[in-house]
């Protein structure tokens, strides 16, 4: 079995969303067909120019990673891997609450058929949340943590997300800020320990941004608790504007055992709409994705040296 964890650097863009791309950046609902798929395909074709354009002012190789899906992605996640990029494929399927493989039985199957260094699932697990609901999603993920620890050379990423449930959000009116800020991070580092403790064993974990230091410390420690010092934290952009984003890299960079971050939306959300709407021409989309990877990647590092 492999040892669990990842402790060099880390700088993912990702780009794979299926769900949001069909509805909200094309406007498409039902079955694509085959022209459709075509053009959402060529639009992370543009991401992934813009992801090498971001390596080439500077980003480092070793560090830089693309997180595409297998629907929309083949011919890039393909050509990352020959180009020596770090890969990383989702296994869950998209938009849903309740986590489930995208491929079902088969998860397996597309994970050798890939071979990414990291398989990513995206779960959403409030601990006082469902029982049910979260006995049954963590009982898959499971599933996932023992292959991967046992049977492939892909490490694993587990994308955490705790939505409110309505009670606690009550208790802050219905301000989802408030409760970002005082509930959700000691709800992560239970959620943390719950699935250890069923036997799901990330890597790596990619955590919604922290406004405080001392809870991305907390997350880390539960991360790494019981000898498991090697396993990573990086942090997400959930789609914020830049100086949300760089905030939340200040803060996470600050603290040792975070190790990177994966933001997508906020470096190729709006590039990509200006080119759909002809305000940019592909080139210049490419660039302007390029120039945000960068400078996160530079914000972080510059945080990471003041450790």
């Amino acid at each position: 079995m492999k040892t669990i964890g990842y402790t060099q650097p880390l700088y993912i863009l990702p780009f794979d969303h299926r769900g949001s791309f069909e509805t909200k950046m094309f406007g498409w609902h039902g079955d694509l067909n085959p022209l459709q798929t075509g053009e959402i395909a060529d639009a992370k074709e543009i991401i992934y120019e813009g992801f090498k354009l971001g390596v080439t002012a500077g980003v480092p190789q070793s560090a830089a990673g693309i997180l595409v899906d297998e629907q929309f992605g083949t011919a890039i996640l393909e050509e990352a891997r020959r180009d020596g990029f770090i890969t990383c494929c989702p296994a869950e399927k998209s938009g849903q609450d309740e986590f489930d493989f995208e491929y079902g039985a088969h998860f397996a199957e597309h994970v050798e058929k890939f071979l990414p260094a990291f398989s990513k699932v995206l779960v959403r697990y409030n601990p006082d949340g469902d029982p049910a609901l979260n006995e049954r999603q963590a009982a898959r993920l499971k599933q996932l943590s023992d292959y991967l620890r046992a049977s492939s050379s892909s490490r694993f990423m587990f994308e955490l997300l705790v939505p409110s449930e309505p009670a606690q959000l009550e208790q802050f009116k219905g301000d989802r800020s408030a409760y970002d800020l005082e509930l959700r991070p000691q709800l992560m580092v239970r959620a943390i320990q719950h699935l250890q403790d069923a036997g799901v064993e990330p890597d790596v974990w990619k955590i919604e941004g922290l406004d405080r230091a001392a809870d991305c410390a907390r997350v880390v420690a539960a991360a790494q608790r019981n000898g498991r010092g090697q396993v990573g934290c990086i942090v997400l952009g959930r789609g914020e504007d830049d100086k949300k984003v760089h905030e939340w890299l200040n803060t996470a960079a600050s603290v040792p055992g975070f190790i990177g971050f994966a933001v997508g939306r906020t470096c190729f959300w709006e590039p990509l709409v200006n080119f759909r709407r002809k305000i940019m021409t592909r080139q210049e989309a490419a660039t302007e994705i390029g120039r945000r990877y960068r400078e996160f990647a530079r914000v972080f590092e510059s945080a990471s040296r003041r450790i």
